[in-house]
């Protein structure tokens, strides 16, 4: 007992060192995003104005004013909605590979992205719902059509198959997604003004971002990570399968509908904002599984943050690698996870 608890101690003493570390990457990468550009600003510059921006603290007479209005207007809320927007897609690909225990599950390939951006399509090209939600039109709309994707694979999957075993919640799960899709781009076809704006949106875009945006879903973003440390003892229980599940007194069925739907919501509030950005939801849960361990306590926020880090850095490349033109953020990290997706499936191949 003594030589457990000894070693569980030892444990969270490795995961803080990794997680103190990993967090000072992430502050790092987020002062790389903000002063790299077509005008560097240097790093102590960038810490004075956001002292500034949000204390109200004294600007040295050294830093211009346009690098101000550049940090605060420009590149600070870029950098943050890009950070939010892998964060909340990392923690759902974490929570879906758990709950579905596949390590290629996503809320990708539950419909969920091709929900919002039929959603966000819709009213691209309509303008349907913006006196009611005004600026917020696109996220709501956008949030509610993914969650009614979900809905339809998860409701698709119960007819099939009553015990709603994994691979076939996967299995119609993709088959919304592959006719979502279809209607999007019937849809963009039949809109020929509208169709590069929705190309764009499809592949995934941080700029232009307000504050009210990057408020929604970081609260969004908050909310659901309490709830899934909540049910992360669930999570844990979940992955060894569905027997250890039952015999452990876990309800699978209803909480694998509410964590899929709580997912959902956090996919597709960050689709609707940031377009369709794949792969990230994948790639970030390995990696971090293999520094942190497989305890959710530490995966889901760990994930978060190395996802975010992650996101920065791939918009970071897409806006400066040919610039002044810019590359999506979506084509950037399909560059990477392409090769990580084939390197995950051969390996688990391998195991099985």
């Amino acid at each position: 007992m003594f030589m457990k608890n000894n070693k569980n101690q030892m444990n969270i003493i490795k995961n803080s060192t990794k997680a103190i570390l990993l967090l000072g990457i992430a502050f790092v990468t987020i002062l790389i995003g903000i002063g790299v550009g077509s005008v560097s600003i240097p790093p102590l510059d960038i810490i004075q104005i956001l002292k500034s921006f949000f204390f109200g603290s004294p600007l040295s007479e050294t830093i211009e004013e346009i690098h101000y209005g550049m940090v605060t207007g420009i590149r600070f809320p870029r950098v943050l909605m890009a950070f939010l927007t892998g964060a909340a897609l990392s923690m759902s690909g974490t929570v879906m590979q758990s709950v579905l225990k596949n390590p290629l599950a996503s809320s990708y390939g539950l419909g969920v992205s091709s929900g919002a951006g039929l959603g966000a399509s819709i009213v691209m090209i309509t303008g349907i719902g913006a006196n009611w939600f005004g600026a917020l039109c696109l996220p709501v709309v956008g949030t509610f059509f993914g969650l009614l994707a979900v809905t339809i694979a998860v409701g698709f999957s119960a007819c099939m198959d009553r015990s709603q075993s994994n691979n076939t919640i996967i299995l119609s799960g993709m088959v919304v997604s592959l006719f979502l899709n279809a209607i999007m781009n019937i849809i963009a076809a039949a809109s020929p003004d509208n169709t590069r704006k929705i190309l764009l949106w499809q592949l995934g875009t941080f700029s232009g971002k307000d504050w009210k945006s990057i408020f929604i879903l970081a609260v969004v973003l908050v909310i659901c990570l309490i709830l899934f440390q909540k049910h992360s003892t669930e999570l844990d229980i979940m992955t060894f399968g569905a027997e250890q599940a039952l015999t452990m007194g876990v309800d699978l069925k209803k909480e694998k509908n509410f964590l899929i739907l709580l997912t959902a919501f956090l996919t597709g509030t960050a689709v609707s904002f940031s377009g369709i950005i794949g792969f990230v939801d994948l790639i970030a849960p390995h990696v971090v599984r293999k520094f942190f361990g497989s305890s959710h306590k530490w995966v889901l926020p760990m994930s978060a943050l190395f996802g975010g880090s992650f996101m920065i850095i791939c918009d970071l490349v897409g806006r400066t690698i040919i610039a002044p033109s810019e590359i999506s953020v979506g084509s950037i990290t399909a560059l990477i996870g392409a090769p990580f997706f084939l390197y995950v499936y051969f390996m688990s191949r391998r195991r099985g």
